[in-house]
């Protein structure tokens, strides 16, 4: 499937990752199917879009008079039968392996053949859930950062059946929705979470091991290191984050 052929997009799992998957799309000017198990997470999904629109509005990153059309591309929907008119697919469902066996397995007897299939996946390998899909060389992992409309960069993963072209659409693809595409290969945690995981571990080992206060540690990584966020600052960001998702 060639760039310019994509036009409707699916993202399943409307929670915080995949509301704000769905906004990026939306905002680029792809029409979005916002697919969810029940009517009320769909609800939760498209009121939070609006208020991170308004927020766009505030900060001069978007023009009032467009917030209704880019509500009018997202489209909610529970029935899933509707990803017949799909010509991309996101999956942003929980960090469940039989839930994403599930819905990749559902979502691939129903898209057309030449569809590709992202993961948004942060944890699983994407040669494992490729191989659930009869189009493993269609599959990709696409790891966007949280919150998804603020962070610009997106780990696109080649699992060891993805093609050329698939892998190539998709860092595209990344690109029109105004992203930074990072090329990553298949391994634990890819390189985000690779690299994050120890340095949150060695900051909480800090505190315990009474090297320094919570808020030290942070203060010496964000003035010493030029991080935005302190390691554990950010560790109860991630965990505020989780407890919405759940």
């Amino acid at each position: 499937m060639s760039i310019d052929s994509i036009r409707t997009v699916a993202v399943l799992g409307a929670g915080t990752m995949g509301n704000g998957i769905a906004h990026v799309f939306a905002r680029a000017g792809y029409k979005v199917l916002l697919r969810d198990v029940e009517q009320r997470f769909l609800d939760r999904a498209v009121d939070t879009i609006a208020q991170n629109l308004d927020r766009e509005i505030k900060k001069g990153k978007l023009e009032a008079a467009e917030k209704a059309n880019v509500l009018g591309r997202v489209l909610p929907v529970t029935d899933m039968s509707t990803l017949a008119n799909a010509d991309f697919v996101v999956e942003a469902v929980p960090e469940k392996l039989e839930l994403k066996r599930h819905v990749l397995t559902e979502a691939d007897h129903l898209v057309r053949d030449d569809v590709i299939i992202a993961s948004n996946t942060s944890s699983i390998a994407i040669t494992t859930l490729a191989a659930m899909t009869k189009r493993p060389e269609r599959f990709v992992g696409m790891h966007f950062m949280n919150p998804v409309p603020v962070m610009v960069l997106v780990e696109v993963i080649r699992a060891l059946q993805t093609s050329d072209m698939t892998f190539a659409t998709t860092m595209q693809l990344a690109e029109r929705l105004g992203k930074k595409p990072v090329a990553v290969n298949d391994a634990p945690g890819f390189v985000s979470n690779r690299v994050l995981m120890p340095l949150i571990n060695e900051a909480a080992y800090c505190v315990m091991e009474g090297v320094a206060t919570s808020e030290a540690v942070d203060a010496v990584m964000k003035m010493g290191m030029n991080h935005p966020m302190g390691p554990l600052e950010l560790a109860d960001f991630i965990g505020r984050m989780s407890a919405l998702i759940l």
